[in-house]
């Protein structure tokens, strides 16, 4: 009985071990590098140009403008990717200046642009977290 006690003992260690380091784990994201520029077709730039919650281009579904949703705003440096003029991947600065990649959402809402033009529409960025 001793030895069954015990070993239930040690699987209960062992999972509070795991979860307490997956807890000490969850922590603070950490901060990512800003894009370097890597030369040929690939552009890397500083750029505000974001439509965000202030601004009435975020809620206009007809707007070109990207969007970014970011507990920022666009008061800290945002650094952006382009490839062949397109905008690609965006990173933006937490309050130390720490860079952190900002997600693609799948679709931009609330765009209603047409693709029938060969424009697929503005991208909608958001801060990680």
């Amino acid at each position: 009985m001793n030895f069954e006690i015990t070993r239930v003992l040690r699987i209960a260690l062992l999972f509070a071990t795991g979860g307490a380091t997956l807890l000490i784990g969850a922590g603070t994201a950490a901060a990512d590098d800003w894009p370097s520029d890597g030369g040929g077709a690939l552009e890397v730039y500083e750029t505000k140009n974001f439509a965000v919650q202030s601004d009435p281009d975020y809620w206009n579904p007809l707007s070109d403008r990207n969007r970014l949703t970011s507990p920022f705003g666009i008061s800290t440096r945002i650094v952006c990717t382009s490839f062949h003029g397109v905008q690609q991947d965006c990173w933006q600065a937490d309050l130390d200046g720490n860079p952190h990649k900002l997600t693609i959402a799948p679709l931009d809402v609330p765009y209603a642009g047409s693709s029938g033009t060969g424009h697929f529409g503005p991208k909608h960025y958001v801060y990680p977290g």
